[in-house]
């Protein structure tokens, strides 16, 4: 359980709002807006009501205080998300902080400097994490996509100020609890990507927990290679093999059924429109290599989520960067998003290939909900603890992590 920001009497109170703002930019200027716009709901509901919203944020990886990481570039887009200026301080602690802050209107939206230009931050520092709780009366955490970090701004915090977690961390936990947490079954995984090795973890804790790992991508030709398969040239982990058998006798035991391809598309190279055809996964030619699933096992799997309630995905089906070997991932993502328009299907899905292809399928508006987490929703699909999220906690005693202190 977790307190969200209706649990809060913010009016008149200083708001630390620890948002994720790390956005794509080139020359300055800010590519994507995505993570900006989904902040911008707790900001904007904060603000009317009567709060003082302070912004923590990090932006890249600076080494000490970097000027190309300053995240200045980032007022304008956000002024545009909250629909109104938004104050500048050009560091997040001492008197530039300090006065920015003093100066502010009960209303009024603030950006404080990048937190990582202060090495305490990923240390965890306590000393620096008292400084930061010293500018604000609350702590709203609406940064799902660090929650997997213990850092300062992200889990110290919350255990120093009353706490709640902001309406896109609402919603990021909300749609995982769903998914995983206490799903309506039958439950189905789509698992791609490259290699099995990272994403041992996720593997093994899926098995226990889903009725059908859906696997693709290079991983499913380290399955088939273990299985006793050809694979040509194809990506594979030829070394992941035993694993691979490990996790099927393992899925066996759950009582879960590993879908794997029973056709493939094939090419000679990997590259825009070569040359290809589709093979049996007995039959992949020695000179080629598998680039996606083919037409029968890209059915088969749509047939398989059509008689689920829940989806979660992480990873393409296939080379989805290049045509034509995007057409399974495209295929499968549209079925699922056609029987989540018709109340049929929970899907929940994230990670940076995966909301990339989903967006190429032109479906990424069309899931029940999709992460632009990461890392941190990886390690949610893993099982772990994320550090962010256990510091918002509602504990036994009526505290929230924040000293017992009235959230």
């Amino acid at each position: 359980m977790f307190r969200t920001i209706d649990a809060l009497d913010v009016k008149g109170k200083r708001v630390l709002v620890r948002a994720d703002l790390n956005v794509p930019a080139k020359d300055g200027k800010v590519t994507d807006t995505t993570r900006i716009d989904r902040s911008a709901a707790t900001l904007t509901e904060l603000a009317a009501k009567g709060a003082k919203v302070i912004i923590l944020t990090h932006f890249g990886r600076p080494k000490g205080v970097e000027a190309k990481y300053s995240q200045k570039l980032l007022l304008e887009p956000l002024a545009k998300a909250v629909g109104k200026p938004v104050a500048w301080a050009d560091d997040c602690i001492g008197p530039a902080a300090e006065a920015a802050i003093a100066a502010m209107k009960d209303g009024d939206t603030l950006l404080l400097e990048n937190v990582r230009f202060h090495p305490e931050e990923e240390k965890n520092d306590p000393a620096f994490a008292k400084i930061l709780a010293g500018l604000g009366d609350i702590y709203v955490n609406d940064a799902f996509s660090t929650a997997h970090r213990a850092h300062a701004s992200t889990e110290a915090l919350a255990r120093l100020l009353p706490c709640a977690a902001g309406r896109l961390m609402q919603a990021e936990l909300e749609a995982l609890a769903k998914a995983l947490g206490s799903p309506e079954k039958p439950v189905a995984a789509v698992v791609g990507g490259a290699k099995v090795s990272t994403k041992l973890d996720l593997l093994g804790n899926l098995v226990s927990r889903v009725d059908y790992l859906i696997i693709g991508g290079g991983m499913a030709n380290t399955f088939l290679f273990a299985q006793g398969k050809s694979v040509g040239k194809s990506l594979c982990e030829k070394e992941m093999a035993d694993t691979a058998r490990e996790i099927i006798e393992k899925a066996k035991a759950a009582h879960c059924h590993i879908v794997l391809p029973v056709d493939v598309v094939v090419a000679t190279e990997f590259a825009e429109n070569a040359p290809n055809k589709v093979v049996s996964i007995n039959a992949v030619p020695d000179d080629m290599m598998i680039l996606d699933a083919g037409p029968a096992s890209t059915e088969a799997i749509i047939d398989r989520i059509g008689g689920c309630k829940t989806l979660v995905w992480n990873g393409p089906m296939g080379a989805f960067e290049i045509k034509p070997f995007d057409a399974a991932t495209n295929a499968v993502a549209q079925a699922a998003a056609q029987r989540t328009a018709q109340g049929k299907l929970l899907t929940v899905a994230g990670g940076g290939d995966t909301v990339a292809a989903l967006a190429a399928a032109g479906v990424e508006d069309k899931f029940s909900y999709v992460s632009t987490a990461g890392g941190a929703f990886l390690e949610w699909l893993e099982g772990k603890t994320l550090p962010g999220v256990a510091a918002l906690e509602i504990k036994a005693s009526g505290g929230c992590g924040c000293g017992g202190g009235q959230c």
